[in-house]
């Protein structure tokens, strides 16, 4: 039987934790109970592992988005010029 305090936790609990830790939204004790999981389980290792590569991958991706006035603005462009 299982209480929330514990400290083992379910792959799916520290999947969870893992992908709150990776935007700094776990708490002590959920980075903690991560780290414990992470000791004994190869399959959160690797998914914590992808995570982390996804995570750099995007933060060097670089990525731009458009305003969005000039997005509304080439929306109305387009529709003016299918609309002829």
């Amino acid at each position: 039987m299982k209480t929330s305090n514990s400290l083992l936790v379910s792959c799916e609990q520290a999947k969870f934790i893992c992908d709150k830790n990776q935007y700094g939204e776990a708490s002590i004790l959920e980075i903690i109970k991560l780290n414990i999981r992470l000791i004994y389980c190869k399959v959160t290792r690797a998914y914590s592992k992808r995570n982390g590569k996804l995570t750099k991958a995007i933060k060097k991706s670089n990525v731009q988005v458009i305003d969005p006035s000039k997005k509304e603005e080439m929306k109305e462009r387009m529709r003016e010029k299918l609309a002829k």
